[in-house]
């Protein structure tokens, strides 16, 4: 099983390595396009800014060759986002597998409780979908850490409410993408992590 990471100036892939190597994959990190064609799986995993990757990858040529991939591809966090058609951070057009747009948690409005902005720490999963989630109970307390959320969507398959509900996961064809991090997540976590290696 020959996984790839996708390689740019993104924080947490460590972590993600970490992760893998647990469940007994040696990945590797690469933004050799050959080597992510030629992959079982891929990970397009970051913590980050979407205006300074989208830019990256343009410079080289990684959007297209993203777009071109046939085997399954799993994006977390900001690798999810930069999935998705549009994110208002940076006002950036993205990779646009997932007709979504990307926005800011709304600040709060009087007389509302503060919404601390990033959400960070663990929420739940709800309404799951997917073969992603397989033996992964309603209600499952995921680790998050983002300011920007997808809207829901026809491909979404998993939400989290955080004052709104929000796509915690999404799926279209080949394409499976995390808002919250399964690396950081526990044993749950390596699980979704098992049951993308299986796909």
């Amino acid at each position: 099983m020959k996984v790839a990471i996708v390689k740019y100036n993104a924080g947490n892939v460590r972590s993600v390595i970490f992760a893998l190597d647990r469940i007994g994959i040696e990945p590797v990190l690469t933004d050799d396009i050959r080597v992510l064609n030629s992959a079982d799986k891929v990970i397009f995993p970051g913590v980050g800014e979407a205006g300074s990757t989208m830019k990256y990858f343009r410079e080289k040529g990684l959007d297209k060759a993203i777009l071109a991939l046939k085997q399954p591809v799993l994006g977390i966090c900001l690798g999810m986002q930069l999935l998705c058609r549009h994110s208002e951070e940076g006002d950036t057009d993205c990779l646009g597998i997932f007709d979504l747009k990307v926005k800011r948690f709304p600040e709060k409005k009087e007389g509302e409780v503060p919404l601390k902005i990033p959400q960070m720490g663990w929420n739940t999963i709800h309404g799951l979908k997917s073969k992603l989630f397989e033996r992964i109970p309603e209600n499952t307390f995921m680790y998050f850490i983002h300011s920007y959320y997808a809207e829901l969507g026809k491909d979404t398959i998993a939400t989290t409410d955080y004052k709104l509900p929000y796509s915690s996961a999404l799926q279209k064809d080949n394409f499976y993408a995390v808002q919250f991090h399964p690396e950081k997540s526990g044993t749950d976590g390596g699980k979704i992590l098992e049951n993308f290696i299986k796909l």
